[in-house]
């Protein structure tokens, strides 16, 4: 039977969402049936360049991508392929941080395949959005952001749990909410109520990132809030930060502190 680190690289390398869903509940049944034994895998596991992607998916440069009107069918499915491509990635990168990161607490890989889990189910019902406009994901081009960073945060636990969930996983607590009223604005009612049921899932998201960036932290003997704040300028230097949805982010687990510092950079 193959380990949960096996399945994870599996799930990581289709990029047929089918697939990369049965692959998911093949792991959380292996979590299940292996509760008096460690989900830890002992040895490095080999870096992952690109994770699949489905068929006719064309990466492009960020400054390449179309910027697009809600006005138009075309332009609604566009905004929407965005988010079904951030969903996409974020299943790789919570399969990832089980993947790639050894020796944790069995707790550690539980909530990144709960994260994964339903990563997976935002994709398909953004995805699902997408096909009653007459379109599927994969048709517009897409960036590689995310996983650029999950490469560059490849070998360090506190920089992947930083930079991941608590900068770009973050950001889209602070993005969501007026998304959701431009296409409320556009007559996107049904698309508007799955992008609000997403995102109060991720704010749940956020705070595993947080949870595990401080326990990470802690380990190490760092202080998270100074060393969070030279992570941004290693890994996004001169990158301005905010505005902030500072309630969700109070929920996600960012302490006053935290957020006032981070409010210092955005002015």
């Amino acid at each position: 039977m193959k380990e949960l680190v096996d399945l994870a690289h599996d799930a990581i390398r289709t990029g047929d969402i089918s697939k990369k869903v049965a692959l998911i509940s093949e792991m959380r049944s292996l979590c299940q049936s292996s509760s008096a034994v460690s989900l830890s895998h002992r040895e490095s596991a080999a870096l992952i360049d690109q994770p699949g992607m489905p068929s006719g998916l064309r990466l492009v440069h960020p400054r390449d991508l179309p910027r697009r009107s809600l006005q138009s069918i075309e332009g609604k499915a566009g905004f929407l392929h965005a988010i079904a491509h951030i969903e996409f990635n974020a299943i790789n990168l919570a399969l990832d941080a089980i993947y790639r990161f050894s020796e944790m607490p069995d707790e550690f890989y539980a909530d990144w395949l709960l994260v994964a889990e339903q990563e997976a189910d935002h994709h398909n019902r953004i995805a699902a959005c997408l096909e009653r406009m007459g379109y599927r994901y994969g048709d517009f081009p897409a960036h590689n952001g995310l996983w650029d960073m999950a490469l560059k945060t490849a070998n360090d636990l506190i920089s992947r749990m930083a930079m991941v969930p608590c900068v770009f996983e973050a950001r889209g607590l602070d993005v969501t909410p007026p998304m959701i009223d431009k296409l409320k604005r556009a007559g996107e009612i049904e698309s508007a109520k799955v992008l609000q049921f997403i995102l109060e899932e991720e704010i749940g998201h956020v705070r595993i990132g947080v949870r595990w960036y401080q326990y990470a932290c802690r380990r190490a003997g760092l202080d998270p809030i100074d060393t969070f704040l030279s992570l941004l300028q290693k890994y996004l230097p001169n990158k301005k930060q905010g505005p902030f949805n500072l309630h969700h982010r109070r929920e996600a687990g960012f302490s006053e502190e935290w957020l006032s510092k981070l409010e210092g950079l955005s002015g």
